[in-house]
């Protein structure tokens, strides 16, 4: 018999959908992701991440204020043993309009890649080329990916750490040609909600067979780390995702994002008038830890 104080396996779903599908929202509304009319594909390789992505963004479609359609789409990169089956089937059920792009970029990949070479940058440009080609057969103006917070976080400590960079992945931007718009709709999502949430909802999990157990040695260093730091203290990440958003350039070293060379004494950018700056700007926490029960 279940106690009245505990959650059954369904109601424990609908709490973690509702927390996701909350962060989801908030970070369309906080960066403009998607305004009305909008087309926007939606990147699905069969994998957790962009599976629990379209089944959010279709939840927040039959609700949301604004009008948009979803064109799911899903790159058969001609690997082998792909079921390629399974995903049209999922997304007949689901109900979205679809499109399955088949090309072998795992050729290529294989054949200019030597064995035991990280094959994901190679991989990642013929994708995003047949992406941004089909969004345009499609009319889509928004791309959407399924990058979630964890993901944005390993970004940033890689740049940190082996590119001397202070840059992370963005949560929207633009391409290079200017006529698409690249959103992340899971930037505040954890992975292990998503990961939570895959299972409960039953998903067609579809692994990668050219890189998914060939992850980059210094991606799987900082990814320990970061699980590390949160079993010490959860709310270390969710400080460190946080700031991510609070950048101070005044009490930074970057002499093109702050004017150092014009301070003298008694301008106006006075030590308190920076220190008041910073203490004034919202701290919100995303993906703050809950108990699992």
């Amino acid at each position: 018999m279940i106690p009245e104080h505990s959650d059954t396996p369904s109601q424990k779903l609908l709490k973690l959908e509702k927390r996701l599908l909350r962060q989801v929202g908030q970070a369309i509304a906080d960066f403009g992701m998607i305004e009305e009319g909008d087309t926007v594909l939606v990147c699905v390789s069969g994998g957790k991440d962009s599976l629990g992505l379209l089944a959010l963004l279709q939840k927040l479609q039959a609700r949301a204020p604004v009008r948009f359609r979803l064109i799911a789409m899903n790159l058969d990169q001609r690997q082998p043993g792909f079921p390629e089956d399974v995903l049209p089937r999922h997304f007949a059920q689901v109900g979205v309009e679809y499109r399955i792009v088949r090309e072998d970029t795992y050729s290529i990949v294989k054949e200019k890649i030597p064995e035991g070479k990280t094959t994901c940058s190679l991989c990642s440009r013929l994708r995003r080329g047949l992406i941004y080609r089909t969004a345009r057969e499609v009319g889509a103006n928004k791309v959407a990916l399924g990058h979630h917070r964890d993901d944005i976080l390993e970004t940033f400590f890689l740049n940190l750490f082996f590119a001397g960079r202070l840059k992370a992945m963005p949560p929207k931007l633009r391409n290079d040609d200017g006529d698409l718009v690249v959103i992340r709709p899971l930037a505040y999502c954890a992975e292990e909600d998503l990961a939570r949430y895959a299972r409960g909802m039953n998903f067609p999990i579809i692994p990668c067979s050219l890189c998914g157990s060939q992850e980059n040695a210094q991606r799987r260093q900082v990814k320990a780390m970061l699980r590390a730091w949160e079993r010490e203290d959860p709310r270390r990440i969710a400080s460190i995702f946080t700031a991510l958003g609070h950048a101070v350039p005044s009490h930074l070293l970057d002499r093109a994002l702050f004017d150092f060379a014009s301070l003298a004494a008694g301008a106006k950018e006075t030590e308190a008038a920076l220190d008041e700056a910073v203490g004034a700007a919202p701290v919100r926490f995303f993906g703050t830890p809950t108990i699992r029960t």
